[in-house]
C-alpha cells in the first residue's frame, strides 16, 4: 500500500472550544482535508470525478481516540495512510501529530458512490491505478 501522506495544518481561534483547545469534531474536518490533499497529490481530482465518471466519495464509517489536546496557534501534522484499496472503498489510518506527540488518532473508511443512484460503485480504474501508485 502506499506509504504514508503527511500535510500541515495550523489552529486557528475557530477551531478551539471555551477551553482553548481543538473541538473535538474540528478534527473530522482536519483529516478529511488531509484525504483531499493526499487524494490530490496521487493525481485523483474529485471536480474531474464528480463531472467525467458521476463518482463521488463518502465516508461510511469513523472511528477517533483523543490523546491529548492541540491548542490555538499549533501547527499539526496529520498523517494519512491507505490500509485497504477495496474495489469500491478505501479504508485510510489517520493521526494529528504535535512535533512527536500523537494527539487524535482515526480510522475511516470511505465508499465510491455513483452520483445518480448514491449506491456504491466500483472505483474508476484510472483513479485507483493512481491510488495505488502514491
Amino acid at each position: 500500500m502506499p506509504s504514508a501522506f503527511d500535510w500541515t495544518v495550523r489552529v486557528y481561534y475557530e477551531d478551539t472550544d471555551a477551553g482553548g483547545i481543538v473541538f473535538y469534531a474540528n478534527y473530522l474536518k482536519f483529516f478529511e482535508r488531509a484525504r483531499t490533499e493526499w487524494l490530490r497529490a496521487a493525481g485523483v481530482g474529485q471536480q474531474e470525478l464528480l463531472e467525467t465518471d458521476r463518482a463521488a466519495f463518502v465516508v461510511k464509517s469513523v472511528s477517533l481516540d483523543y490523546h491529548q489536546p492541540a491548542r490555538l496557534d499549533d501547527v499539526l501534522t496529520i498523517r494519512t495512510t491507505v490500509e485497504k484499496l477495496g474495489r469500491a472503498s478505501v479504508q485510510f489510518a489517520q493521526e494529528a501529530w504535535k512535533g512527536e506527540l500523537l494527539l487524535t488518532s482515526a480510522s475511516v473508511k470511505v465508499g465510491c458512490v455513483d452520483l445518480a443512484t448514491m449506491r456504491p460503485r466500483s472505483l474508476p480504474e484510472h483513479a485507483a491505478d493512481k491510488m495505488r501508485a502514491a
